[in-house]
Protein backbone atom coordinates (compact mmCIF):
# COMPACT_ATOMS: atom_id res chain seq x y z
CA UNK A 1 0.00 0.00 0.00
CA UNK A 2 1.34 3.43 -0.97
CA UNK A 3 2.33 5.66 1.95
CA UNK A 4 1.18 9.29 1.88
CA UNK A 5 2.10 12.02 4.36
CA UNK A 6 -0.29 14.97 4.70
CA UNK A 7 1.40 18.09 6.06
CA UNK A 8 -1.19 20.05 8.00
CA UNK A 9 -4.28 18.92 9.90
CA UNK A 10 -6.49 21.96 9.46
CA UNK A 11 -9.98 21.89 7.97
CA UNK A 12 -8.73 20.97 4.48
CA UNK A 13 -5.85 18.77 5.60
CA UNK A 14 -8.21 16.68 7.72
CA UNK A 15 -10.64 16.16 4.82
CA UNK A 16 -7.77 15.14 2.55
CA UNK A 17 -6.40 12.64 5.07
CA UNK A 18 -9.78 11.05 5.82
CA UNK A 19 -10.61 10.61 2.14
CA UNK A 20 -7.18 9.21 1.17
CA UNK A 21 -7.06 6.85 4.16
CA UNK A 22 -9.76 4.70 2.53
CA UNK A 23 -7.21 3.42 0.01
CA UNK A 24 -3.75 4.46 1.23
CA UNK A 25 -1.52 4.36 4.31
CA UNK A 26 -1.85 7.94 5.58
CA UNK A 27 0.09 9.89 8.20
CA UNK A 28 -0.84 13.47 9.11
CA UNK A 29 1.71 15.91 10.53
CA UNK A 30 0.98 19.13 12.41
CA UNK A 31 2.45 21.39 15.09
CA UNK A 32 -0.98 21.83 16.67
CA UNK A 33 -1.95 19.07 19.11
CA UNK A 34 -5.63 20.07 19.05
CA UNK A 35 -5.83 19.66 15.25
CA UNK A 36 -4.30 16.19 15.43
CA UNK A 37 -6.69 15.18 18.22
CA UNK A 38 -9.58 15.60 15.78
CA UNK A 39 -8.13 12.70 13.75
CA UNK A 40 -7.86 10.30 16.70
CA UNK A 41 -11.22 8.71 15.92
CA UNK A 42 -9.84 7.56 12.55
CA UNK A 43 -7.82 4.50 13.57
CA UNK A 44 -6.34 4.10 10.08
CA UNK A 45 -4.69 7.56 10.13
CA UNK A 46 -1.36 7.93 11.95
CA UNK A 47 -0.48 11.32 13.43
CA UNK A 48 2.82 13.03 14.14
CA UNK A 49 3.26 16.15 16.29
CA UNK A 50 6.23 18.20 15.10
CA UNK A 51 7.27 21.65 13.91
CA UNK A 52 8.05 21.49 10.19
CA UNK A 53 9.51 25.00 10.23
CA UNK A 54 12.56 23.70 12.12
CA UNK A 55 15.68 23.22 10.02
CA UNK A 56 15.87 19.74 8.48
CA UNK A 57 12.64 18.53 10.09
CA UNK A 58 10.61 18.26 6.88
CA UNK A 59 13.22 16.15 5.10
CA UNK A 60 13.43 13.86 8.13
CA UNK A 61 9.64 13.45 8.27
CA UNK A 62 9.00 12.74 4.58
CA UNK A 63 11.88 10.34 3.87
CA UNK A 64 9.84 7.12 4.16
CA UNK A 65 6.78 8.22 2.17
CA UNK A 66 5.79 7.72 -1.47
CA UNK A 67 3.96 11.05 -1.79
CA UNK A 68 3.83 14.33 0.13
CA UNK A 69 0.70 16.50 0.25
CA UNK A 70 1.20 20.08 1.46
CA UNK A 71 -1.74 21.66 3.28
CA UNK A 72 0.08 24.38 5.19
CA UNK A 73 -0.48 28.17 5.06
CA UNK A 74 0.81 30.08 2.05
CA UNK A 75 3.71 31.71 3.91
CA UNK A 76 5.17 28.20 4.42
CA UNK A 77 4.20 26.75 1.04
CA UNK A 78 7.20 27.65 -1.10
CA UNK A 79 9.72 26.34 1.41
CA UNK A 80 7.72 23.14 1.94
CA UNK A 81 7.74 22.45 -1.81
CA UNK A 82 11.42 23.31 -2.03
CA UNK A 83 12.38 21.06 0.89
CA UNK A 84 10.31 18.16 -0.49
CA UNK A 85 12.13 18.50 -3.80
CA UNK A 86 15.51 18.50 -2.02
CA UNK A 87 14.39 15.31 -0.29
CA UNK A 88 13.61 13.87 -3.77
CA UNK A 89 9.95 13.43 -2.81
CA UNK A 90 7.02 14.06 -5.15
CA UNK A 91 4.61 16.61 -3.71
CA UNK A 92 1.09 17.91 -4.34
CA UNK A 93 0.58 21.30 -2.71
CA UNK A 94 -2.58 23.35 -2.11
CA UNK A 95 -1.04 26.41 -0.42
CA UNK A 96 -1.47 29.85 -1.92
CA UNK A 97 2.16 30.97 -1.69
CA UNK A 98 3.18 34.30 -3.22
CA UNK A 99 6.48 33.17 -4.82
CA UNK A 100 6.79 32.04 -8.45
CA UNK A 101 6.68 28.21 -8.39
CA UNK A 102 8.59 27.95 -11.66
CA UNK A 103 11.68 29.19 -9.79
CA UNK A 104 11.80 25.58 -8.50
CA UNK A 105 11.31 23.92 -11.89
CA UNK A 106 14.98 23.29 -12.64
CA UNK A 107 15.60 22.00 -9.11
CA UNK A 108 12.64 19.61 -9.34
CA UNK A 109 13.82 18.23 -12.68
CA UNK A 110 17.33 17.78 -11.29
CA UNK A 111 15.89 15.66 -8.47
CA UNK A 112 13.49 13.82 -10.84
CA UNK A 113 10.54 15.15 -8.84
CA UNK A 114 6.98 16.01 -9.84
CA UNK A 115 5.75 19.02 -7.84
CA UNK A 116 2.06 19.68 -8.50
CA UNK A 117 1.08 23.09 -7.14
CA UNK A 118 -2.21 24.98 -6.64
CA UNK A 119 -4.11 21.69 -6.52
CA UNK A 120 -7.26 23.11 -4.97
CA UNK A 121 -10.52 24.65 -6.16
CA UNK A 122 -9.51 28.24 -7.11
CA UNK A 123 -6.75 28.19 -8.11
CA UNK A 124 -6.96 24.54 -9.06
CA UNK A 125 -10.23 23.41 -10.52
CA UNK A 126 -10.44 26.50 -12.70
CA UNK A 127 -7.00 25.65 -14.12
CA UNK A 128 -8.09 22.08 -14.76
CA UNK A 129 -11.19 23.16 -16.70
CA UNK A 130 -9.22 25.70 -18.73
CA UNK A 131 -6.40 23.25 -19.47
CA UNK A 132 -8.86 20.77 -20.93
CA UNK A 133 -10.71 23.26 -23.15
CA UNK A 134 -7.50 24.95 -24.26
CA UNK A 135 -6.57 21.66 -25.90
CA UNK A 136 -9.98 21.45 -27.62
CA UNK A 137 -10.58 24.99 -28.91
CA UNK A 138 -9.07 28.40 -29.58
CA UNK A 139 -9.89 30.39 -26.45
CA UNK A 140 -10.23 34.16 -26.46
CA UNK A 141 -11.56 34.71 -22.94
CA UNK A 142 -11.40 33.00 -19.52
CA UNK A 143 -13.16 34.28 -16.41
CA UNK A 144 -13.12 32.56 -13.03
CA UNK A 145 -15.20 33.59 -10.01
CA UNK A 146 -14.69 31.70 -6.75
CA UNK A 147 -15.26 31.99 -3.04
CA UNK A 148 -16.20 30.25 0.16
CA UNK A 149 -18.74 31.85 2.51
CA UNK A 150 -20.91 31.08 5.55
CA UNK A 151 -24.64 30.73 4.99
CA UNK A 152 -25.26 32.87 8.07
CA UNK A 153 -24.49 36.54 7.37
CA UNK A 154 -23.28 37.79 10.73
CA UNK A 155 -22.38 41.43 11.40
CA UNK A 156 -19.84 42.99 11.06
CA UNK A 157 -17.91 40.87 8.54
CA UNK A 158 -20.48 38.44 7.08
CA UNK A 159 -17.50 36.15 6.58
CA UNK A 160 -15.74 33.15 8.14
CA UNK A 161 -12.28 31.87 7.17
CA UNK A 162 -12.81 28.45 5.60
CA UNK A 163 -9.08 28.07 4.89
CA UNK A 164 -5.89 29.57 6.36
CA UNK A 165 -6.81 33.06 7.67
CA UNK A 166 -3.36 34.38 6.75
CA UNK A 167 -4.06 33.40 3.14
CA UNK A 168 -7.36 35.29 3.31
CA UNK A 169 -5.44 38.46 4.17
CA UNK A 170 -3.14 37.79 1.19
CA UNK A 171 -6.19 38.05 -1.07
CA UNK A 172 -6.80 41.55 0.29
CA UNK A 173 -3.24 42.79 -0.18
CA UNK A 174 -1.41 40.88 -2.95
CA UNK A 175 -1.49 42.78 -6.29
CA UNK A 176 -3.79 41.09 -8.82
CA UNK A 177 -2.50 40.17 -12.29
CA UNK A 178 -4.70 39.50 -15.27
CA UNK A 179 -4.54 39.47 -19.06
CA UNK A 180 -6.39 42.09 -21.11
CA UNK A 181 -6.16 42.04 -24.92
CA UNK A 182 -2.91 40.12 -24.73
CA UNK A 183 -1.25 42.47 -22.23
CA UNK A 184 -0.43 41.76 -18.59
CA UNK A 185 -2.28 44.14 -16.27
CA UNK A 186 -1.51 44.60 -12.58
CA UNK A 187 -4.12 46.12 -10.28
CA UNK A 188 -4.38 46.36 -6.52
CA UNK A 189 -6.36 43.67 -4.75
CA UNK A 190 -10.05 44.54 -4.18
CA UNK A 191 -10.12 46.58 -7.41
CA UNK A 192 -12.77 46.60 -10.15
CA UNK A 193 -15.55 45.25 -7.94
CA UNK A 194 -18.76 44.04 -9.58
CA UNK A 195 -22.03 42.48 -8.44
CA UNK A 196 -23.26 39.29 -10.13
CA UNK A 197 -26.09 36.83 -9.50
CA UNK A 198 -25.24 33.32 -8.33
CA UNK A 199 -27.88 30.67 -7.81
CA UNK A 200 -29.12 29.72 -5.27
CA UNK A 201 -27.56 32.46 -3.09
CA UNK A 202 -28.34 35.65 -5.03
CA UNK A 203 -26.10 38.69 -5.44
CA UNK A 204 -22.41 38.39 -4.59
CA UNK A 205 -19.59 40.91 -4.91
CA UNK A 206 -16.50 39.98 -6.94
CA UNK A 207 -13.14 41.74 -7.12
CA UNK A 208 -9.67 41.20 -8.56
CA UNK A 209 -7.38 38.74 -6.81
CA UNK A 210 -4.13 37.15 -7.94
CA UNK A 211 -5.71 33.79 -8.72
CA UNK A 212 -4.53 33.29 -12.30
CA UNK A 213 -1.12 32.30 -10.98
CA UNK A 214 0.61 29.90 -13.40
CA UNK A 215 -1.98 30.47 -16.14
CA UNK A 216 -0.25 33.76 -16.98
CA UNK A 217 2.82 31.80 -18.08
CA UNK A 218 1.29 28.57 -19.36
CA UNK A 219 -1.73 29.81 -21.33
CA UNK A 220 -1.46 32.07 -24.39
CA UNK A 221 -4.99 33.45 -24.04
CA UNK A 222 -5.55 37.19 -24.63
CA UNK A 223 -8.15 37.74 -21.90
CA UNK A 224 -7.98 36.00 -18.52
CA UNK A 225 -9.17 37.18 -15.11
CA UNK A 226 -9.93 35.67 -11.70
CA UNK A 227 -12.09 37.27 -9.03
CA UNK A 228 -12.95 36.37 -5.45
CA UNK A 229 -16.55 36.29 -4.20
CA UNK A 230 -17.93 37.78 -0.99
CA UNK A 231 -21.23 39.22 0.18
CA UNK A 232 -21.95 42.73 -1.19
CA UNK A 233 -20.33 45.53 0.79
CA UNK A 234 -17.19 43.60 1.73
CA UNK A 235 -14.81 45.61 -0.47
CA UNK A 236 -15.67 48.88 1.24
CA UNK A 237 -14.89 47.89 4.81
CA UNK A 238 -11.84 45.74 3.94
CA UNK A 239 -10.39 48.68 2.01
CA UNK A 240 -10.88 50.88 5.10
CA UNK A 241 -8.84 48.40 7.17
CA UNK A 242 -6.17 48.04 4.51
CA UNK A 243 -5.76 51.75 3.77
CA UNK A 244 -5.62 52.56 7.48
CA UNK A 245 -2.66 50.19 7.78
CA UNK A 246 -4.14 47.25 9.68
CA UNK A 247 -2.63 44.79 7.17
CA UNK A 248 0.82 46.41 7.12
CA UNK A 249 3.88 44.29 7.89
CA UNK A 250 5.96 47.39 8.70
CA UNK A 251 6.45 47.72 12.48
CA UNK A 252 5.12 50.77 14.34
CA UNK A 253 6.19 51.99 17.77
CA UNK A 254 3.54 51.39 20.47
CA UNK A 255 4.42 52.16 24.11
CA UNK A 256 8.10 51.64 23.36
CA UNK A 257 7.56 48.32 21.56
CA UNK A 258 7.88 47.61 17.83
CA UNK A 259 4.62 46.00 16.70
CA UNK A 260 3.56 44.83 13.23
CA UNK A 261 -0.05 45.98 12.60
CA UNK A 262 -0.87 42.75 10.74
CA UNK A 263 0.00 40.70 13.84
CA UNK A 264 -2.48 42.70 15.92
CA UNK A 265 -5.10 42.45 13.17
CA UNK A 266 -4.78 38.68 12.93
CA UNK A 267 -5.11 38.30 16.70
CA UNK A 268 -8.34 40.32 16.60
CA UNK A 269 -9.85 38.95 13.39
CA UNK A 270 -9.11 35.23 13.47
CA UNK A 271 -11.32 34.39 16.49
CA UNK A 272 -14.17 36.36 14.90
CA UNK A 273 -13.65 34.58 11.55
CA UNK A 274 -13.53 31.07 13.01
CA UNK A 275 -16.41 28.79 12.02
CA UNK A 276 -18.49 27.79 15.01
CA UNK A 277 -19.30 24.12 15.55
CA UNK A 278 -21.90 22.95 13.00
CA UNK A 279 -21.85 26.34 11.27
CA UNK A 280 -22.44 25.67 7.57
CA UNK A 281 -20.48 27.11 4.68
CA UNK A 282 -20.73 26.90 0.91
CA UNK A 283 -18.39 27.18 -2.06
CA UNK A 284 -19.25 28.97 -5.29
CA UNK A 285 -17.21 28.60 -8.47
CA UNK A 286 -18.08 29.90 -11.93
CA UNK A 287 -15.80 29.42 -14.94
CA UNK A 288 -16.70 31.06 -18.26
CA UNK A 289 -14.70 30.18 -21.37
CA UNK A 290 -15.27 31.79 -24.77
CA UNK A 291 -13.61 31.09 -28.10
CA UNK A 292 -13.92 29.10 -31.30
CA UNK A 293 -14.10 25.38 -31.95
CA UNK A 294 -13.63 24.34 -35.55
CA UNK A 295 -14.18 27.97 -36.54
CA UNK A 296 -17.53 28.22 -34.72
CA UNK A 297 -18.12 30.53 -31.73
CA UNK A 298 -18.44 28.61 -28.47
CA UNK A 299 -19.12 29.54 -24.85
CA UNK A 300 -18.76 27.06 -22.01
CA UNK A 301 -19.89 27.80 -18.44
CA UNK A 302 -19.16 25.65 -15.38
CA UNK A 303 -21.12 26.47 -12.23
CA UNK A 304 -20.39 24.80 -8.90
CA UNK A 305 -22.41 25.22 -5.74
CA UNK A 306 -21.34 22.97 -2.89
CA UNK A 307 -22.34 23.02 0.75
CA UNK A 308 -21.22 21.79 4.18
CA UNK A 309 -21.57 18.05 4.71
CA UNK A 310 -23.55 17.56 7.94
CA UNK A 311 -23.00 13.82 8.05
CA UNK A 312 -19.19 14.02 8.03
CA UNK A 313 -18.98 17.55 9.49
CA UNK A 314 -16.78 18.60 6.59
CA UNK A 315 -16.73 22.17 5.35
CA UNK A 316 -17.52 22.79 1.71
CA UNK A 317 -14.15 24.47 1.14
CA UNK A 318 -12.44 21.38 2.54
CA UNK A 319 -14.53 19.16 0.26
CA UNK A 320 -14.01 21.12 -2.95
CA UNK A 321 -10.32 21.81 -2.34
CA UNK A 322 -9.46 18.50 -0.72
CA UNK A 323 -11.21 16.19 -3.18
CA UNK A 324 -9.70 18.00 -6.16
CA UNK A 325 -6.28 17.48 -4.58
CA UNK A 326 -7.04 13.82 -3.90
CA UNK A 327 -8.25 13.17 -7.44
CA UNK A 328 -4.89 14.46 -8.64
CA UNK A 329 -3.10 12.33 -6.04
CA UNK A 330 -4.85 9.21 -7.32
CA UNK A 331 -3.93 10.05 -10.91
CA UNK A 332 -0.31 10.52 -9.91
CA UNK A 333 -0.09 7.30 -7.92
CA UNK A 334 -1.71 5.43 -10.81
CA UNK A 335 1.03 6.68 -13.13
CA UNK A 336 -1.19 9.00 -15.18
CA UNK A 337 0.94 12.11 -14.51
CA UNK A 338 4.49 11.75 -15.83
CA UNK A 339 5.53 15.40 -16.01
CA UNK A 340 8.74 16.18 -14.10
CA UNK A 341 9.39 19.56 -12.56
CA UNK A 342 6.75 22.08 -11.53
CA UNK A 343 3.38 20.81 -12.73
CA UNK A 344 0.40 23.20 -12.47
CA UNK A 345 -3.10 21.68 -12.72
CA UNK A 346 -3.66 22.87 -16.30
CA UNK A 347 -0.96 20.46 -17.50
CA UNK A 348 -2.81 17.47 -16.07
CA UNK A 349 -6.21 17.98 -17.73
CA UNK A 350 -4.95 18.22 -21.30
CA UNK A 351 -5.51 14.44 -21.31
CA UNK A 352 -9.29 13.86 -21.48
CA UNK A 353 -8.99 10.71 -19.37
CA UNK A 354 -7.49 12.75 -16.55
CA UNK A 355 -10.10 15.48 -16.89
CA UNK A 356 -12.96 12.98 -16.79
CA UNK A 357 -11.40 11.16 -13.83
CA UNK A 358 -11.18 14.36 -11.76
CA UNK A 359 -14.79 15.35 -12.52
CA UNK A 360 -16.03 11.84 -11.71
CA UNK A 361 -13.98 11.71 -8.50
CA UNK A 362 -15.71 14.90 -7.35
CA UNK A 363 -19.16 13.70 -8.45
CA UNK A 364 -18.72 10.48 -6.46
CA UNK A 365 -18.23 12.65 -3.38
CA UNK A 366 -21.22 14.88 -4.09
CA UNK A 367 -19.32 17.76 -5.70
CA UNK A 368 -20.82 18.33 -9.15
CA UNK A 369 -20.81 21.04 -11.81
CA UNK A 370 -23.72 22.42 -13.81
CA UNK A 371 -22.25 22.67 -17.33
CA UNK A 372 -23.73 24.63 -20.24
CA UNK A 373 -22.41 25.04 -23.78
CA UNK A 374 -23.64 27.67 -26.23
Amino acid sequence: MKKIVVLGAGLVGKAIAVDLSKHFDVTTVDVNHTSLEKLKSYSNIKTLLTDLSEEGELQRVVKDFDLVIGCLPGYMGYKIVQQSILASKNIIDISFFREDPFELDELAKKHNVTAIIDAGVAPGMGNIILGYYNAQMEISSYKCYGGGLPFKREWPFEYKAVFSPMDVLEEYTRPARYMLNGELVVREALSEAEINHFEPIGSLEAWNTDGLRTLIDTMKIPNMIEKTLRYPGTVKYIKVLRETGFFSENPVLVNGEQVRPIDVTTKLLFPVWELKKDEEDYTMLRVIIKGKEDGVDKKVTYNLFDRYDKETETTSMARTTGYTCNAIANLFINGEIEHKGICPPEYISVDKKNFDFILNYLIERGVGFDITEE
